[in-house]
C-alpha cells in the first residue's frame, strides 16, 4: 500500500473509532541509560466495544492506561478520541483505578455524587444521577453505608458508580478486580458486563488475568514483554450478551488457550530478565 493510501485508512480509521492509540512510544530516562517502556503501540477500540489489554508483568499497561487517560503527556504518537488528538484528561474518557479510592468520611451517595460535585452540577440533579447509578452497580439500599461498613467488592462498586455517574463516553479501567477473591471478581465481572451493555458503554479495560479478558470482551490486545508492543489482537467469539457462565463452554476454553500461547512466551521472558536482574544483584 502506498504511503498516501495508508495515511488515508489511518484517517479514516481515526474518525470512526472512539479511541485510536496510534504509534505510542514511552521512553523513561535518557535515550542511553533510560528503558523503552512502550514502543509504537497501536490498536482502535469501535464505539460500545468492550476492549482488554493484556500482557505481562513490565509490558507497559499501566503507562499506557496513564497516557490514554491524559495524565502521562511525556509519549510519541498520538491518542485520539472520535478522530480529535487529546492533549491532556479528556472529558470524553472516565477513569477506574486498581486501588479502591472511595473518600472514607461521605457515605456510598455522597461518594458516587462527588465528581458530579467537582463538575458544579446542582445538588438535586446530582444526587438524583448517583442514586441511578447506586442502583445500576446493585448498592440500592447501601446509599447510607461508609466505605468501612463495606466489602471491597462493593467499594470497587461504589468506584465504578462514581465514574459512570459523569457519564463518560469511554470507560477506562486499570486492574479494578486485581485485589478481590476470584468469586467477587468472576460476580463483578458480570456486573461490569451487565453495565456495559445496558449503556453501549465503550470500554478499555487493563489487566493480567486471562479469564477476566476472555470472560469480559469483544476482542484482547496482547502485549508484548518489555518493550511493550502489540504481539496480537484476538477476537473473542463468544456471544453477547454474555454472563461468567460462559466460563463453562468449549469456546471459553479455546479462547483463554489461545491467549496463554502468545503470552506465554513473554512471560516467560519477563520472568528470566527478572531472574537475570536479581543475579546480577
Amino acid at each position: 500500500m502506498s504511503t498516501a493510501l495508508q495515511e488515508a485508512a489511518q484517517q479514516d480509521a481515526g474518525s470512526a473509532a472512539a479511541l485510536l492509540v496510534e504509534d505510542v512510544s514511552r521512553r523513561f530516562g535518557s535515550a542511553e541509560a533510560g528503558v523503552l517502556a512502550l514502543d509504537r503501540i497501536g490498536f482502535s477500540v469501535a464505539r460500545g466495544e468492550f476492549v482488554s489489554i493484556i500482557g505481562p508483568s513490565g509490558c507497559g499497561k499501566s503507562t499506557l492506561f496513564s497516557i490514554v487517560g491524559g495524565l502521562d503527556r511525556g509519549f510519541d504518537g498520538r491518542v485520539l478520541v472520535h478522530g480529535a488528538p487529546i492533549n491532556g484528561p479528556h472529558p470524553a474518557i472516565g477513569m477506574v483505578f486498581q486501588e479502591q479510592s472511595t473518600l472514607p468520611w461521605r457515605d456510598v451517595l455522597a461518594n458516587v455524587a462527588f465528581a458530579l460535585e467537582m463538575r458544579g452540577v446542582p445538588k438535586a440533579e446530582r444526587l438524583d444521577r448517583a442514586r441511578r447509578f447506586v442502583e445500576l452497580v446493585g448498592l440500592r439500599g447501601f446509599e447510607r453505608r461508609y466505605p468501612d461498613e463495606l466489602s471491597g467488592g462493593m467499594r470497587q462498586r461504589v468506584a465504578i458508580a462514581r465514574t459512570l455517574a459523569i457519564e463518560p463516553e469511554i470507560l477506562l479501567m486499570d486492574e479494578p478486580f486485581g485485589a478481590l477473591d476470584e468469586q467477587t471478581r468472576l460476580l463483578l465481572g458480570d456486573k461490569v458486563l451487565q453495565i456495559q451493555q445496558s449503556l453501549r458503554q465503550t470500554t478499555v479495560l487493563i489487566t493480567h488475568s486471562i479469564g477476566e479478558a476472555v470472560q469480559l470482551s469483544d476482542r484482547i490486545v496482547v502485549m508484548t514483554y518489555r518493550p511493550g508492543r502489540v504481539k496480537r489482537i484476538i477476537p473473542v467469539p463468544l456471544p453477547r450478551p454474555r454472563t461468567s457462565a460462559v466460563l463453562g463452554s468449549e469456546a471459553f476454553g479455546r479462547t483463554v488457550a489461545e491467549v496463554w500461547s502468545d503470552l506465554r512466551e513473554e512471560a516467560s521472558r519477563g520472568m528470566s530478565e527478572a531472574e537475570r536482574l536479581s543475579l546480577d544483584h
